[in-house]
C-alpha cells in the first residue's frame, strides 16, 4: 500500500517555515579567564549564529553569550548569559590576543543609493575607541570578507591590524570625456597622475579577471595595515606583483607578515571549493620589504596557523591541479630552524579505527592546544564528521568523539584547552558543545558538555549503509573500494505502507554528505518521502584511492554506484519502487541527468539545480576549465586546447549522450550569475527536452550563483521541488 505524502502547498509552506527557523552555529570566541573571590575560574563564550528570515528574505546573524566555569581539567558549570541579539552589518570581527579589544569591519549603507561604505572599528570593553571610514580614505578598494583571502589579524602588541582589500584601481574615462575647467591647484601636480588622480583615457571597459564563483569582485588583493594609535592606513609594499596575497597574520615578533600567495598566471581560475590552486606560504619583512617563500612553490597550500608559543606554523597542502578536493597533508614550518616537516600524510585507504585523513576546507582559526604541540581539527570519516587531536611531533592522532553520539562534529575554536564544537545529525539541528582537552595521552577521556541543545525533529529516522560494488564494477587499479549512503525515512505513520524515495547524489564530485543537519532532506522526510544521500566512490572521507578512482570514470562508476544503492534499498526497505525521483545539484545534477537516461525505467521525476549536462560545451564558459578535463580523465595545462578526440570524450561522458532516452519530467533551477556551471548548461538541457516532448520547467534565479543560496531562491526552490515531486510521483 502507498504511503501518502504531504500535498497541500499551504502545509508545505508551514513545514518549511518551521524547519528553516532552526539557526546554524557559525563561530565561537572565548574570552579571558576570570578568577572569582573563591578561587574558581570562568570565562565568557561569544557565539555567532545565522538564521533564515523569510519575511526579510535574508540571512540574519545574531550572537549569544555563555559562561563556562572550569577547574582546568573539566567544565564545572556552563550556561547562557542573557538573550540573543542581532548583529547588524558586521562583515568581520576579531578579538585581540588579550581579549581587551575587538576589531570590527562594518558596512554602512550610503546615502541616496550610493555604494555602501566600509568602516574599521576598534572597541574596548565599554565603548568604541576608533572608527575609520575606509571608503573615504580611498587607499584601496573593498575589503575582502571571504574565507579564501580575507583576514582581520591583530599584531601581538595589539597596536596594528592587518587585512586584505582590493587594490585601488585608477579611475577611467572615455576618450571623449569633456575636460572640467581647472580651478587652480599646485603646479607640482601637473603630469603626476598619482597626485592629481588623473583618469586614464579609454580604460573604462578593460576586462579585469576575477577569482570565479562567489569571488566575482575579487581580482587583485593587497595587504593593508591600520596603525591604531595614528588612525592611519597603509598598503604593504614588497609583495611581488605576480602573487595574490591572503590569509595573512603577523610574524612572531611583529616585524613582518606571513601570508598565502596564489599565482594568478597565466589567468585566474575559480578558487571556491578548489584546494588545488598553485600557492605557497610567504614572509614579507616590513623593514626591508624583502619577501621570501616559506614553502615550496609547486604545491597548493592554505590555512596557516601559528602556535601559541609563536614557534611553529602548520598549514594544509595538496598537489596542484588534479581533483579539486582530496585528502590533504598537514605540514609544519619551524620559525627558528626554518625546517618543514610532514605531520600527517595523505591516507590511501580509510580503515576503521585508524585516522581517515584530512578532508576539510580549512583548519579552525584557533586550533592549537595550550602546549603548542597538539592541535585539533575535524574531518570527514566516511559519512560522519569527527574531531581529532594531533600530536605534531609524533603524528599520533586520537579521536575525541569516539564515545560521543554519531553524527557531524565541527571544531569552532580551542583556547587555553577549552574546546568548543558544533554537533548535529540528519534529525537534529545544530547544538553547542564544550569540553576541556585532557593532557597528552589522556585525550580519549574527554567529556563533552552540551551548552545549547536543540530538540530533535520528530518523524525522522536515519541510518548509514555501506555498499560494495560487484566484481564487474571494481576499478582495475583501485580494487576493494566501498562506499556509503545515508538513508532518511519517515518514522511516523503505518509501517505497512511504502514511502516514495528521493535519491540525492552530492555534487563536487569530490565532496561528501556527512550525517549532519540538512534542511531539504529533513523537510522532504517530514513530508513523507524517504531520502537517500549517496556517497559514491570518489567522495571524500574514504581515502585518497577513492578520490583517484573517479576521474576518467564520471558518468559510469559514479552512476553505477548510485543505481546499485537505489536498487539495494528498494529491495531491503519498505519503499515504493513505483515512486522514485532524483534531486541533485552541480555534479549531483550531472548524475541525476545521467541516471534519467541510463535507467529510464527506475525514475519517474527529477529536479536538478545548476546541473552539468555537457562537459564539452562547459569547458569554454566555466571558471574551472581544468575540472572538465580532469574529471573526464584528460590532462590539463592552461596553454593547451582540447583536440577533437578530447572534445568527443568530454561529450561521451556527458548526460546529453542519453537525452533521447529520458522520459521522466524534469524541473531545472538555474542561478543567473553562476560562473561555475553557467546557466547555458541547463538551458541546453531544457531545449533538448522540450524538443523531444519531455515535460520540463525551468526556473531562473537572478542575483544567485552556483549554490542558489539566497534565502528567497532557496525557499522558492524547495516549494517548486516539493510540488513537482508530489505532482509527478502522483503522491
Amino acid at each position: 500500500m502507498q504511503q501518502p505524502v504531504l500535498s497541500s502547498a499551504d502545509e508545505m509552506v508551514e513545514l518549511y517555515r518551521e524547519l528553516s527557523r532552526h539557526p546554524g552555529l557559525k563561530a565561537a570566541c572565548l574570552g579571558p579567564d576570570v578568577t572569582t573571590q573563591y578561587g574558581g575560574k570562568y570565562c565568557s563564550l561569544y557565539t555567532e549564529w545565522s538564521q533564515r528570515d523569510l519575511a526579510r528574505a535574508e540571512n540574519v546573524k545574531f550572537c549569544r553569550q555563555y559562561l563556562i566555569f572550569h577547574d582546568g581539567a573539566a567544565v564545572v558549570y556552563s550556561g547562557p548569559a542573557g538573550t540573543c541579539s542581532e548583529i547588524k552589518n558586521e562583515l568581520l570581527s576579531q578579538e585581540s590576543p588579550s581579549g581587551a579589544l575587538k576589531a570590527v569591519l562594518r558596512k554602512v549603507p550610503g546615502k541616496e543609493k550610493k555604494e555602501e561604505k566600509q568602516f574599521l572599528e576598534v572597541w574596548d570593553q565599554n565603548c568604541k575607541v576608533k572608527s575609520i571610514d575606509l571608503t573615504a580614505l580611498d587607499k584601496h578598494g573593498t575589503v575582502y570578507d571571504d574565507d579564501h583571502f580575507g583576514c582581520l589579524a591583530w599584531s601581538h602588541s595589539e597596536t596594528h591590524l592587518l587585512y586584505v582589500a582590493e587594490k585601488k584601481r585608477p579611475k577611467a574615462e572615455s576618450f571623449f570625456q569633456s575636460k572640467a575647467p581647472e580651478l587652480g591647484g599646485s603646479s607640482e601636480d601637473v603630469g603626476c597622475p598619482e597626485k592629481a588622480d588623473v583618469p586614464l583615457k579609454g580604460e573604462q571597459f578593460v576586462y579585469h579577471e576575477d577569482w570565479g564563483e562567489a569571488l566575482s569582485k575579487r581580482s587583485v588583493p593587497v595587504l593593508c595595515v591600520m596603525d591604531i594609535e595614528a588612525s592611519s592606513i597603509s598598503v604593504l609594499e614588497g609583495i611581488p606583483e605576480h602573487l595574490s596575497p591572503g590569509q595573512a597574520f603577523w610574524s612572531p615578533d611583529d616585524t613582518g607578515v606571513v601570508f598565502v600567495g596564489w599565482w594568478p598566471e597565466p589567468f585566474r581560475l575559480g578558487l571556491q571549493h578548489c584546494t588545488n590552486r598553485r600557492s605557497a606560504l610567504f614572509y614579507v619583512d616590513l623593514t626591508s620589504g624583502a619577501c621570501e617563500p616559506l614553502s615550496g612553490n609547486n604545491m597548493a597550500v592554505w590555512s596557516p596557523r601559528l602556535s601559541p608559543d609563536r614557534c611553529r606554523i602548520v598549514y594544509l597542502e595538496n598537489n596542484v591541479f588534479g581533483p579539486h578536493q582530496q585528502c590533504s597533508r598537514l605540514r609544519m614550518y619551524d620559525w627558528y630552524t626554518k625546517k618543514t616537516s610532514t605531520v600527517l600524510a595523505d591516507v590511501p585507504r580509510q580503515t576503521w579505527g585508524a585516522f581517515p585523513g584530512i578532508y576539510c576546507s580549512a583548519l579552525p582559526a584557533l586550533c592549537w592546544a595550550a602546549d603548542s604541540r597538539r592541535l585539533v581539527l575535524d574531518t570527514a570519516q566516511r559519512s560522519q564528521q569527527d574531531i581529532f587531536v594531533v600530536d605534531t611531533v609524533t603524528g599520533a592522532t586520537t579521536l575525541l568523539t569516539a564515545d560521543a553520539p554519531q553524527g557531524s562534529w565541527s571544531v569552532l575554536t580551542i583556547d587555553r584547552d577549552i574546546l568548543v564544537a558544533r554537533f548535529s545529525t540528519p534529525s537534529c539541528p545544530h547544538t553547542l558543545k564544550v569540553a576541556v582537552l585532557p593532557s597528552a595521552g589522556l585525550e580519549a577521556q574527554v567529556q563533552w558538555v552540551c551548552l545549547q541543545d536543540a530538540a530533535p525533529v520528530p518523524g525522522i529516522s536515519w541510518s548509514i549503509r555501506t555498499l560494495q560494488p560487484p566484481p564487474e564494477q571494481e576499478h582495475p587499479q583501485y580494487k576493494g573500494l566501498d562506499f556509503d549512503a545515508i538513508l532518511l525515512c519517515p518514522s511516523e505513520g503505518p509501517t505497512t505502507q511504502k514511502h516514495p524515495l528521493v535519491v540525492m547524489p552530492h555534487g563536487g564530485p569530490h565532496s561528501v554528505f556527512t550525517a549532519g543537519w540538512m534542511l531539504y532532506p529533513a523537510a522532504l522526510c517530514r513530508m513523507g518521502f524517504a531520502v537517500l544521500l549517496v556517497n559514491y566512490r570518489g567522495s571524500l572521507g574514504f581515502g585518497q584511492d577513492s578520490v583517484y578512482s573517479l576521474p576518467g570514470n564520471v558518468g559510469t562508476q559514479d552512476v553505477r554506484d548510485v543505481q546499485l544503492c537505489v536498487e539495494r534499498v528498494l529491495q531491503e526497505s519498505s519503499l515504493d519502487a513505483g515512486r522514485v525521483a532524483l534531486v541533485g545539484g552541480s555534479h549531483g545534477g550531472f548524475l541525476a541527468c545521467h541516471l534519467l537516461g541510463q535507467f529510464p525505467d527506475t525514475y519517474h521525476a527529477c529536479v536538478v539545480r545548476n546541473p552539468v549536462v555537457n562537459i564539452a560545451s562547459m569547458v569554454a564558459a566555466t571558471d574551472i576549465p581544468d575540472w572538465c578535463l580532469t574529471e573526464t580523465g584528460l590532462p590539463y595545462t592552461p596553454d593547451t586546447l582540447p583536440d577533437p578526440a578530447q572534445w568527443t570524450e568530454m561529450l561521451h561522458k556527458s548526460p546529453m549522450r542519453y537525452i533521447d532516452r529520458v522520459r521522466a519530467p524534469v524541473l531545472l533551477m538555474l542561478g543567473e550569475d553562476d560562473q561555475r556551471v553557467p546557466p547555458q548548461q541547463g538551458l541546453e538541457y531544457y531545449r533538448a527536452l522540450k524538443a523531444r516532448g519531455v515535460p520540463t520547467r525551468l526556473l531562473l534565479y537572478p542575483g544567485n550563483g552556483h549554490a542558489l543560496a539566497g534565502v528567497e531562491a532557496e525557499a522558492d526552490g524547495f516549494m517548486n521541488m516539493a510540488l513537482w515531486l508530489v505532482k509527478h510521483l502522483q503522491c
